[in-house]
């Protein structure tokens, strides 16, 4: 009989999760790269996104970065004198709170701090994000970018996009083949178009598909340095303080 092309049901259950084999073999990574390497940094990321951090682990193929759960990355580290790893390091657990990572490097700290200080890059929000900026859609035709380039520069928003921005609340017609944003109760506001989001918001889904189709971004991936620890002191550096980061977390990886 020929093969059944009929869809298979994938039980969740044979879907194969990180074990406490691989756990313990990050938490064994990272000791053993803690008496390999001179410097030991904590990071933490604003807008975390896998694609940039690993172009970061590629210009810094010559150190170590791990990128985990902070317990374990804690527990590597030790809590206390008794069990840490290296005179001083635990005190780095402090550091080790939201979207954080760990670089071990033989880079000194001058260098590794202007490579992080010249590293930026910007990109569509995620539902979740804070908002940076005001965005508003200017009532009349609307352009690409709406409003974001001079209209010379710019063209006419696509007519086909016209059903997708009614569906996401957005009050526009189509005239002479043209996409019209309404001046209407819906839109109306001191400001002369609708209001996509405010500085501060925490962005939805809607805010952030609507973002990406007049293509503008307002997220930026950012790596900034908190703390790190120096064998030849042994002790830590204090730079920033810990807080709450933008954006998803990484995979668990190193």
């Amino acid at each position: 009989m020929p093969k059944s092309r009929r869809n298979k049901v994938v039980h969740l259950t044979n879907v194969t999760k990180k074990n406490r084999e691989q756990k313990e073999k990050l938490f064994e990574n990272i000791r053993e790269a803690l008496g390999e390497y001179q410097h030991c940094f904590v990071f933490g990321v604003d807008n975390m996104r896998n694609t940039y951090l690993k172009t970061v682990r590629q210009e810094l193929s010559d150190s170590r970065i791990f990128f985990g759960k902070t317990k374990l990355m804690a527990r590597a580290l030790g809590h206390n004198p008794e069990d840490s790893h290296a005179e001083n390091i635990y005190k780095l657990t402090s550091y080790l709170k939201g979207t954080v990572g760990l670089l071990l490097t033989n880079r000194e700290p001058e260098a590794v701090l202007s490579y992080f200080d010249a590293l930026s890059q910007v990109d569509f929000a995620r539902a979740g994000a804070t908002s940076p900026r005001d965005f508003v859609i200017p009532y009349g035709t609307l352009y690409s970018t709406a409003g974001e380039v001079p209209a010379e520069h710019d063209v006419p928003l696509g007519h086909t996009l016209e059903p997708e921005l009614r569906r996401l609340g957005v009050p526009t017609r189509m005239v002479k083949g043209r996409v019209v944003l309404e001046e209407g109760p819906e839109g109306a506001n001191k400001d002369g178009g609708y209001v996509v989001c405010r500085e501060g918001d925490i962005l939805d889904s809607r805010q952030t598909r609507l973002l990406k189709l007049f293509s503008v971004c307002v997220s930026e991936f950012k790596v900034k340095i908190l703390a790190y620890w120096s064998a030849s002191t042994t002790e830590v550096t204090e730079l920033n303080k810990p807080e709450e980061m933008d954006g998803v977390e990484a995979e668990e990886t190193e």
